[in-house]
């Protein structure tokens, strides 16, 4: 990416920037990870869908919650990021002091969750009602942290009490809380257009003692987005994300290591598909009106 700022840290989809004033430019990139490996191909749009849909959640859950977002203006943006190249793949953000938590809400049960439960009837250790099918929709929405875990290796789930005395009782109490209203306004709101909002992730940070919403928000990559009239507990629908990588990777004989194989253009163009999809049907706006998209 052409930003000429001080580089501070890249992940497997943003590269983050210094830009001063206690601002970080954060440059959202169409890399896509498939069982932590990052493929060779991007995914046309995607940090671009990424970013609009986090824009979206800052403003319409702002009652609930301020966020990081100062800008998604180029216009806004250092002289030395002023590039068309990053034009709307990119937050102009406050430097937050960020909890060293995930933020994981569930209203449905799947993924790892899942899998224990089929073992042990918990999930996250607690007890849980018994029966539950996979993707069944819980009772009501359950926050389960995990550890942040550093890049390539996985976050291990943790149960409140753990987050508690990594973050102190307080912040976890408020942390607990603030997750779950955003997770039930922005799966009503979802729910509403057709769209399962089966979990999600939320990183959460202090900026001046108060806590906010940062990185991303209930988009395609921190949330399984499932299309409601193919959901049926048994069985997991196909999401709105990543799923034809997936399942082009499921198809092959690799072992989930680096290198990746390469993408076929119709599996990257179908996955492109699915993160616009997703965005034009939560938001109710035009994709392609959004600044920088291509087609």
């Amino acid at each position: 990416m052409a930003v000429d700022l001080p580089h501070v840290y890249s992940g497997k989809v943003r590269d983050i920037y210094d830009a001063g004033d206690d601002q970080l430019l954060m440059v959202t990139s169409d890399r896509i990870s498939a069982f932590d490996v990052v493929m060779a191909e991007p995914i046309t749009n995607k940090g671009r869908v990424l970013t609009a849909t986090s824009a979206f959640w800052f403003s319409h859950l702002a009652d609930i919650a301020p966020s990081h977002l100062i800008s998604t203006d180029l216009e806004d943006f250092p002289d030395a990021a002023q590039t068309p190249e990053i034009a709307g793949r990119s937050m102009l953000c406050r430097r937050a002091e960020m909890l060293p938590v995930e933020c994981i809400v569930r209203g449905y049960i799947t993924g790892s969750a899942w899998k224990e439960y089929s073992k042990s009837g918990t999930m996250h250790g607690a007890e849980m009602p018994a029966g539950l099918l996979e993707a069944s929709q819980l009772p009501e929405p359950v926050f389960t942290p995990s550890t942040k875990a550093p890049d390539g290796e996985h976050d291990i789930n943790i149960s409140f009490a753990e987050a508690a005395d990594l973050i102190g009782a307080d912040v976890a109490e408020q942390a607990r809380a603030l997750s779950l209203e955003l997770y039930s306004q922005g799966a009503r709101w979802a729910a509403e257009r057709g769209v399962i909002i089966a979990d999600t992730k939320f990183e959460l940070g202090h900026i001046d003692g108060r806590l906010v919403v940062a990185d991303e928000m209930l988009t395609p990559d921190s949330s399984r987005f499932w299309p409601a009239d193919q959901w049926k507990p048994g069985a997991t629908p196909p999401s709105f994300d990543k799923q034809p990588v997936r399942d082009h990777l499921d198809g092959l004989d690799w072992d989930k290591s680096p290198p990746p194989p390469s993408l076929p253009a119709d599996v990257v163009a179908a996955t492109s598909s699915r993160y616009v999809e997703a965005y034009e049907l939560i938001t109710g706006k035009t994709f392609a009106e959004w600044p920088g998209v291509t087609t």
